[in-house]
C-alpha cells in the first residue's frame, strides 16, 4: 500500500488520483483508493485539509491529484448580491459550511435550513456537486456538526 505523506504545490508527473469527499479530505489519517483502484493511505498533518486539485506525494515520489467528489448539496442561485448576503448571514448564523460563489451558495443538504432560506422567497435546488466550503476564521473544516432533524 502505498502511503501519502506531503502535499506539494507542483509536478510535472500525476501518476493517478484520489476522488474524496470533504468528510474524507478533512482526516489526517485515511485509508482509500486511488481512482485506478490503489489502495492507498493518506498520512497528513493534522490540521491540514485536502481541497480539490492538491497534491500529494509518497516517500517514492509517486503523485496523486485530490479530486473533490460530488455531493448532495443544496444550491441557490440568484443575482441579487443582497438576497445572497442574507442568505449567507443566515446561514452562517447557523454554523453552516458554505461554498460561496459569485451568483450562488452551496451547503450539506437539509430540509430545515432548505425550508428557512424558502422562507425568504428564495429557491433551493438540490444536486450533486464537489463541496468545497470556505475555510472559514481559523482556516479548518468541521463535519461533526449537523442540522438534519429528519425522523
Amino acid at each position: 500500500m502505498r502511503e501519502f505523506i506531503e502535499k506539494i504545490e507542483f509536478s510535472q508527473n500525476v501518476d493517478d488520483s484520489v476522488t474524496l469527499d470533504l468528510q474524507q479530505r478533512v482526516k489526517s489519517r485515511l485509508k482509500a483508493r486511488s481512482d485506478s483502484g490503489e489502495n492507498i493511505g493518506i498520512f497528513m498533518e493534522r490540521g491540514n485539509v485536502l481541497e480539490h486539485g492538491d497534491l500529494i506525494r509518497d516517500k517514492d515520489g509517486y503523485v496523486l491529484e485530490v479530486i473533490a467528489a460530488p455531493e448532495t448539496l443544496s444550491s441557490i442561485y440568484v443575482d441579487d448580491p443582497l438576497l445572497l448576503a442574507r442568505a449567507c448571514y443566515h446561514l452562517g448564523n447557523r454554523h453552516v459550511e458554505l461554498q460561496i460563489k459569485k451568483t450562488s451558495i452551496h451547503y450539506r443538504h437539509d430540509h430545515v435550513l432548505d425550508d428557512m432560506i424558502q422562507s425568504f422567497g428564495l429557491d433551493v435546488t438540490i444536486e450533486s456537486l464537489p463541496f468545497q466550503p470556505e475555510k472559514g476564521a481559523y482556516n479548518s473544516h468541521t463535519t461533526s456538526h449537523s442540522h438534519s432533524h429528519e425522523h
